[in-house]
């Protein structure tokens, strides 16, 4: 008994009150998270252009300037900033705004030859002309992490990062090779992209707002919808469960988000004989009762039967019969609990009696009444033993 209610045997309770096995789920392809940048770079807004035209930008006998970009993977450039407007277009001197926006920088040249000599600016064969990219553009994005990443006494991060990323490698896996790599084992299974504005996050909120005023005492929990545009990417999945996204969806553009939450609610609780406290449960693989009672630095089974120890005087350690009856009190999805009971003598040797832990779990340990009378009746023994 629990309390004034019924406790159910760890081996009869039903199937919908345990949790799948964690071991049965995969890793995402790392792959997956980036993007395949094409064999030649294509022009678009925000991309900076050396251009140099002889007799336009740049006098006859002139030498072009020379750019040193500090990224180390570019090449030099040669010739005059100019920069690929909002429009996908060049401002040039004397000649209508040039297209340039999908353009390889060799057909960018051409396009820009072909217009001077359309308007009779330079002629065909005595023009020289030189594009080349000065810098690429770049997407600014908000990293938020709020897991520990791995470091060590550190609870919760909770870190933000305002990052520039150079085209095609815009994506979700340079932004977390950009703020620390893959998430922790203390970070949910899941990294949310956000994107969309003010507006559209406002009537999401009115719309949950809604919902949980909705919901009867006697009722599961309406179903709250993802706020508009957000993408989750699972970080481990069931096979049955491949995530479906593509690789459009892991490119970032300006004013994206993406959000690492941490896993502190995944926890499970501790009290009777064993220390009162909360404890984590693992990411990737499962907790049984066994493994939470030693995670929680609680004893499981008997070393002896505590003879051993009658008339060590002054010497230290445990006597006499271990806790074996554990109370797991669970959740329910729609409100309330239920006391599920473990015999931990049983489950050493079967396995159908190691509950899997399951978070918000709170563990009670207890003594059975013939442990805590073997217990108690050691305990006289040794006293008349030492008063000898």
């Amino acid at each position: 008994m629990f309390g004034d209610f019924p406790a159910i045997p760890a081996h009869r309770i039903p199937q919908e009150l345990k949790a799948r096995p964690r071991a049965d789920m995969q890793q995402i392809s790392i792959s997956r998270l980036g993007q395949n940048p094409p064999e030649v770079y294509q022009l678009a807004p925000g991309d900076v252009l050396g251009i140099y035209i002889e007799h336009v930008l740049g006098e006859e006998g002139e030498a072009p300037p020379v750019h040193f970009p500090e990224d180390g993977d570019q090449a030099p450039a040669l010739g005059y900033p100019v920069p690929v407007r909002e429009d996908g277009t060049l401002a040039l001197p004397l000649i209508e705004p040039v297209r340039v926006e999908g353009l390889t920088l060799s057909q960018a040249t051409e396009t820009v030859r072909a217009s001077y000599i359309d308007n009779q600016i330079l002629q065909k064969g005595q023009d020289k002309i030189i594009v080349t990219l000065l810098r690429r553009r770049e997407y600014r994005v908000l990293v938020i992490r709020e897991e520990a990443g791995g470091k060590e006494h550190v609870t919760k991060r909770g870190t933000g990062d305002t990052i520039d990323l150079p085209a095609y490698e815009n994506d979700l896996l340079h932004a977390l090779n950009e703020t620390g790599g893959m998430p922790g084992t203390d970070a949910t299974n899941e990294i949310l992209i956000i994107r969309g504005g003010f507006k559209d996050a406002r009537n999401w909120d009115q719309i949950v707002a809604q919902l949980a005023s909705c919901k009867e005492d006697c009722q599961c929990p309406p179903a709250i919808p993802d706020a508009p545009n957000v993408l989750r990417v699972p970080i481990r999945y069931f096979p049955e469960q491949v995530p479906q996204f593509a690789q459009e969806d892991v490119i970032l553009h300006t004013g994206d988000i993406v959000y690492i939450g941490s896993r502190d609610q995944e926890r499970f609780y501790t009290g009777g004989v064993l220390d009162g406290g909360s404890h984590l449960l693992p990411r990737d693989y499962d907790l049984d009762v066994l493994g939470a009672i030693a995670e929680a630095k609680g004893q499981v089974g008997s070393g002896g039967v505590g003879i051993s120890q009658i008339g060590n005087r002054g010497r230290t350690g445990s006597t006499g019969m271990n806790a074996s009856k554990l109370i797991v009190i669970r959740k329910l999805p729609c409100g309330g609990q239920v006391p599920i009971e473990v015999d931990l003598n049983r489950a050493l040797m079967d396995q159908s009696h190691r509950l899997v832990v399951q978070p918000e779990d709170t563990l009670v340990l207890k003594y059975r009444f013939h442990e805590e009378l073997y217990n108690t009746a050691l305990g006289l023994l040794q006293v008349n033993w030492l008063i000898r």
